[in-house]
């Protein structure tokens, strides 16, 4: 728990450097998140740090019901949906605002996060989630979202370790993200990667895989995150469910 708190706090502060110093008209550029400018996709990571917050506060389902008045009747069939509708709703504050609320948001989230036993169970999304895993999908949230802010600024970010953990959620969840898209697995998967250092990552080698994804950590987690088709990677799977794991992948929150 206390490598994945860190991890964190260091995503954090690499958003944070990007955001400080900013003027008006870097704020509004469009981000690399379709739709959303750079000031838009800060004000939904405080607003989901926001709802960690809540949900150790044992608020959560205030708070989910909060957003749902606020939509104001209009349709939320899916997390993506709730997304919009909460930045819609409340986008247009000054991106010093922004800034000072995510600030404060992303504080509240670490240090409760990090008094957390890591077994704790927390609502969330998909249901209840141990407060590791919990940290975990922030971790890799804030991940993408400061990859999409940096595609804005022009900005080139060197991957780091941090991905371990990232690349370790999206293995991890490929069951799930099988059973969502009414599919089942043919068997375990296994991931050999390369880490942004040169360095061997595996997980799941030792179970017997039927379908095995080799290739960069880095492409893999922006596929898991949605920022990158496999077609434009250099992944390559192999096995029973080669195809399938390579469409399915996601950092399921």
């Amino acid at each position: 728990m206390d490598a994945i708190i860190q991890a964190l706090s260091e995503q954090h502060h690499e958003l944070d450097t990007l955001l400080g110093g900013l003027g008006d008209e870097e704020w509004a550029r469009a981000s690399r998140c379709p739709g959303w400018t750079v000031a838009d996709v800060v004000l939904h990571l405080a607003q989901t740090d926001e709802l960690v917050v809540a949900s150790v506060e044992g608020r959560y389902g205030d708070a989910v019901a909060l957003v749902a008045t606020r939509a104001g009747g209009q349709e939320i069939a899916t997390v993506d949906d709730a997304a919009e509708v909460m930045v819609a709703r409340e986008r247009g504050e000054p991106g010093s605002a922004v800034l000072a609320r995510w600030r404060e948001a992303a504080a509240a989230e670490g240090s409760l996060l990090a008094a957390c036993d890591p077994g704790d169970r927390l609502a969330w999304v998909s249901g209840d989630l141990p407060a590791r895993t919990l940290a975990t999908t922030r971790l890799s949230e804030t991940w993408i979202h400061t990859g999409d802010v940096a595609d804005a600024l022009g900005v080139t970010l060197a991957p780091t370790d941090r991905l371990w953990h990232v690349a370790r959620l999206a293995w991890r969840t490929l069951p799930y993200a099988f059973q969502r898209a009414g599919r089942e697995l043919a068997g375990p998967v296994a991931a050999e990667l390369t880490a942004p250092d040169g360095a061997p990552w595996a997980f799941g080698m030792d179970d017997g895989p039927s379908t095995i994804v080799r290739g960069a950590a880095e492409q893999f987690c922006l596929v898991a995150g949605r920022r990158l088709g496999p077609a434009h990677t250099a992944l390559v799977a192999e096995g029973a469910d080669a195809t399938g794991v390579l469409e399915l992948l996601r950092t399921y929150a």
